[in-house]
């Protein structure tokens, strides 16, 4: 049995391009309206006032203002204390 790969098949050649993630509009920039705030692979920010969610969890302005960021503490039935961060555009 041979013990080298055939001329041109490689192991290599397989890796993904990157997706571009992360916060795209900071704490008390201004945005346009349907710009993009986040892009996000599940949600670790959520929608708060004048922002919507895209199906892919891209988060987005719908009107013409200032980003702002606000922390919500919630307590499980468990006693777990979950940190929901809300984005909003006002």
């Amino acid at each position: 049995m041979a013990h080298k790969k055939a001329q041109w098949s490689t192991s290599n050649g397989r890796d993904s391009n990157a997706k571009r993630l992360g916060v795209k509009v900071f704490w008390w920039q201004p945005v346009k309206a349907g710009g993009i705030i986040i892009r996000q692979k599940w949600n670790k920010f959520w929608p708060g006032t004048n922002v919507s969610q895209w199906v892919d969890f891209t988060l987005y302005s719908t009107i013409e203002w200032t980003v702002s960021f606000q922390e919500k503490r919630r307590v499980r039935f468990d006693k777990r204390v979950y940190k929901d961060i809300y984005v909003s555009v006002n």
